[in-house]
C-alpha cells in the first residue's frame, strides 16, 4: 500500500481502492541490464517502476537509440496495451529497479474505474510523444549536419 502510494498515477486513489490495485499487482524486481519488455513482443502488462531506473530504446539500422531514462513512478508497457499492438521500445533496467507488473486486462479496468489514472497515463503519454519528437528532431539535425560535413 505504501508503495503504491509513492507512485504518482495512484496518488489521489482512496486506500480500500489502492487495496485493489495492490491485489491485482505482480512486485518484480530486475537487476541492472535485465530486461523489463522489448520491442516487437506482444504486450501482456504494464509495468510501473517503484524504485530504480531504466532506459527505452528503439531498434534503427545503425543500432538501437535510447530515446528515455525512467525513474520512480513511471509507466511503461501501456502502449502495447491500449493500442494491441507489439512493444514499441525496449526497457532496460540501468540499475536495479523494482517494478510492479499489472496485467493487461487490470489495467484496462483500472483505466475504466478511475479516470483520475486514465487522465494522468494521457498525460505521460503525451509528455513521452513530446520528448521523442525532440529526439527525432535532433537526430534528423545531427544527421544532415553529419552529410553537409561529408
Amino acid at each position: 500500500m505504501d508503495l503504491l502510494r509513492s507512485v504518482p498515477i495512484f496518488a489521489g486513489i482512496e486506500p480500500s481502492r489502492l487495496k485493489l490495485i495492490a491485489f491485482t499487482a505482480d512486485s518484480i524486481a530486475y537487476r541492472a541490464g535485465q530486461v523489463l519488455v522489448r520491442q516487437g513482443q506482444p504486450g501482456d502488462a504494464a509495468y510501473v517502476l517503484v524504485e530504480g531506473e531504466a532506459e527505452v530504446s528503439v531498434e534503427t539500422e545503425s543500432g538501437d537509440y535510447v530515446v528515455a531514462t525512467l525513474g520512480s513512478g513511471d509507466v511503461v508497457g501501456e502502449i502495447s496495451i491500449l493500442c494491441d499492438s507489439p512493444r514499441t521500445a525496449t526497457v532496460t533496467a540501468s540499475t536495479d529497479v523494482s517494478a510492479l507488473r499489472v496485467r493487461k486486462d487490470s489495467f484496462l479496468q483500472l483505466l475504466r474505474q478511475f479516470p483520475e489514472i486514465a487522465a494522468e497515463v494521457m498525460r505521460t503519454l503525451a509528455e513521452r510523444l513530446t520528448h521523442t519528437n525532440e529526439e527525432l528532431v535532433r537526430a534528423r539535425n545531427l544527421a544532415a549536419s553529419r552529410d553537409d560535413d561529408a
